[in-house]
C-alpha cells in the first residue's frame, strides 16, 4: 500500500498518533489515514493492509488492527 501525503499515521497497538517516520518505519503495526476520511462506525481494520475486518478478528489481533469510532 502506498503511504500518501495528506493523512497521518496511527499505531495499532494504542491507537495513537504516530510521526510519519515511525509509521513508514513500522508498516505492520501502524495505519494511514488520510484526512477527512471520517468514521466507519466502530468496525476494525487490518494495520498491514488497511482492509475492514471482522470484529472477532479484530478484538483477538489487538497488535495488528485498529478499531475506528
Amino acid at each position: 500500500m502506498t503511504k500518501s501525503k495528506g493523512g497521518s499515521f496511527r499505531s495499532a497497538g494504542t491507537g495513537r498518533f504516530v510521526t510519519a517516520k515511525q509509521g513508514r518505519s513500522n508498516p505492520a503495526t501502524t495505519l494511514f489515514e488520510t484526512k477527512g476520511a471520517g468514521s466507519a462506525g466502530g468496525t476494525y481494520r487490518s494495520a498491514k493492509t488497511g482492509r475492514f475486518v471482522t470484529d472477532s478478528y479484530g478484538r483477538s489481533h489487538p497488535a495488528t488492527t485498529i478499531k475506528d469510532n
